[in-house]
């Protein structure tokens, strides 16, 4: 059985044609070629662009100086609204200073102190099924956003899904997933500061709704602060960490800039990820039972422990083996500051350069049977090569994304305390189907039917 994959792009196309194909779907709109080539150039009236698989190319582009290959601020316009300035579509020395003051809020020990947090979204997880699991089909990408939403908030502001204020700002990230284009003009046409970005009236409607939202979360936070009352969560921590270098500490709007991209990246790339793992452990039942004895032997019917992490390694191999099948952020795109030669073709300045996890992480030339859903790989050395330089579903580098320590215990933790209470099996034609948008998701949705443990049985899984 190989799990679900989007047919490649058939032949060559007009640049509006792949405009077309492309808002409807990043994936499909790319030819099969991509999945064996090292190298592919796009050319278009405005700009160049390249995607590399090369591993030696993926490597230089990652690991460079961040200023030599900067993000491309292309593919951040239709995200403005909502991001405004922060870490995700920031460059130079701006981007700098907002890592320095990030980075120690996700540091190993901080990451131990944020797991209780962790733990009471997962049994909310597991409560909110509970009612639903009688064998009935669930959309269980809707379940896996909330219990990804309460993680957010639990561990930055120490307050769950239901409180008023986090519950209108995750309705209001699905109303802004609704209208937000994954194609912005600017995209593809070189457009001036000054010209109008042209964004959805809807689409700035929800990110100023939910920048109001944060914004009172943030001044609350504030003023916790100097009352001397804030609790220890990550939103203080990055609140009251000092630039080492200036001293200088975020004010209110580029805290909201960060919250957003906090909550966009860490929610979307977090709610992909599981619900692709409950459905890969529907259609592979071995697995699937692999996980909930793990889990069984591990936990018991205790509330799971940070020590517990290390021992959870099959739910750790299913986790990377579904970010390898089905990277929540299918591609990245920088852009060349000065002239570049990527095997021997002249790069030039300004160029548009694609890496790709969704190719990366299928290719034919660095992966044993690359569509197959393998979770031993992660653990025997099978496809070692691969993993070693060509697994990148946070990126890699100086901009490597701050908060990967906290997904890989999230994720795993999650699907554990999932699978050790129900059992999940494909719903009968309704196959899942990998689009992509912002992020990895079914299209028309991720369909499950959840059991309790130890109930139901027989049906057979529908790839």
């Amino acid at each position: 059985m190989i799990p679900p994959k989007p047919p490649a792009r058939e032949g060559r196309v007009s640049l509006w044609r792949y405009m077309r194909l492309f808002r409807a779907d990043i994936l499909s709109a790319q030819p099969a070629r991509l999945y064996r080539a090292w190298m592919a150039e796009f050319r278009t009236p405005f700009f160049r662009s390249y995607l590399c698989n090369d591993p030696g190319l993926v490597d230089l582009v990652l690991r460079q100086r961040p200023e030599d290959f900067p993000k491309s601020t292309r593919v951040s316009e239709g995200l403005r609204p909502l991001l405004g300035q922060s870490v995700f579509v920031t460059n130079g020395e701006t981007w700098k200073r907002q890592r320095r003051i990030i980075d120690p809020a996700f540091e190993g020990g901080r990451l131990r102190d944020t797991f209780p947090a962790m733990v009471a979204a997962g049994q909310g997880a597991v409560a909110r099924l509970k009612p639903l699991a009688d064998g009935s089909p669930v959309e269980i990408e809707e379940q896996t956003s909330h219990a990804a939403a309460d993680v957010i908030f639990r561990t930055l502001f120490s307050i769950p899904i239901e409180n008023a204020t986090a519950a209108r700002v995750f309705a209001q990230f699905k109303a802004h997933q609704r209208t937000q284009p994954v194609l912005n003009l600017a995209a593809f046409v070189p457009l001036p500061r000054w010209f109008p970005r042209f964004h959805r009236r809807r689409t700035r409607e929800t990110a100023h709704t939910i920048r109001a939202l944060i914004t009172q979360l943030t001044a609350q936070r504030m003023n916790e602060i100097e009352a001397g009352n804030a609790p220890d969560d990550l939103a203080t921590k990055i609140m009251t960490t000092a630039d080492p270098e200036t001293g200088a500490r975020f004010d209110t709007t580029e805290m909201v800039d960060q919250v957003a991209i906090f909550f966009l990246a860490g929610h979307e790339t977090s709610a992909s990820a599981l619900a692709w793992a409950l459905y890969l452990l529907a259609l592979y039942p071995d697995w699937q039972e692999r996980v909930a004895s793990e889990a069984a032997e591990v936990m018991g019917n205790r509330a799971p422990e940070f020590a517990d992490m290390g021992r959870l390694r099959v739910a750790r191999d299913v986790f990377r083996e579904t970010l390898r099948l089905y990277p929540p952020v299918p591609m990245m795109v920088r852009e060349t500051a000065c002239p570049e030669r990527f095997r021997g073709r002249e790069v030039p300045r300004g160029a548009q350069v694609v890496l790709s996890p969704w190719h990366l992480h299928r290719h034919e030339r660095l992966w044993e049977r690359p569509d197959e859903f393998d979770p031993a790989r992660h653990a025997d050395g099978n496809g070692r090569d691969g993993l070693r330089r060509a697994w990148i579903p946070f990126s890699a580098g100086s901009r490597v994304c701050p908060g990967a320590g906290f997904a890989m215990i999230e994720g795993p933790l999650l699907l554990a305390m999932l699978v050790r209470a129900y059992r999940v099996e494909a719903v009968a034609g309704r196959a899942a189907m990998p689009v992509a948008h912002l992020t990895v998701r079914g299209r028309d949705g991720i369909w499950l039917r959840v059991m309790p443990r130890g109930q139901g049985g027989g049906r057979r899984a529908d790839a």
